[in-house]
């Protein structure tokens, strides 16, 4: 049974950092692609980056040189490092792990960005 338990989510003033995990279990960790996504109120849900198997990036314009992505396949984990929080970065963030014909959620953290 695939499950993504993602963790780190909260509350910061604008301008904090914050970084979330994402533990996999029941898979190939190593295999699979990883992403971190978010939705906000009212909005449809939006990929922040992700990251390949072989340790390749991609990041949403709105995140680029604010938020770095990494992976630990030792501990089959998925960061999010975010710093320079915009109140604009305000949702809940979801894990997924995923292939070409294949993909699976986690349950959301929140992340709330306020002074």
């Amino acid at each position: 049974q695939v499950q993504l338990v993602e963790s780190g989510g909260g509350l910061v003033q604008p301008g904090g950092s914050l970084r979330l995990s994402c533990e996999a279990s029941g898979i190939a960790f190593r295999l699979y692609a990883m992403g971190w996504y978010r939705q906000a109120p009212g909005k449809q849900r939006e990929l922040v980056a992700d990251v390949s198997g072989f340790g390749i990036t991609t990041y949403a314009d709105s995140v680029k040189g604010r938020f770095t992505i990494s992976r630990d396949n030792a501990k089959n984990t998925v960061y999010l490092q975010m710093t320079n929080l915009k109140s604009e970065d305000t949702a809940v963030y979801y894990c997924k792990a995923y292939t070409t014909l294949w993909s699976s959620w986690g349950q959301g953290t929140q992340v709330t960005v306020s002074s």
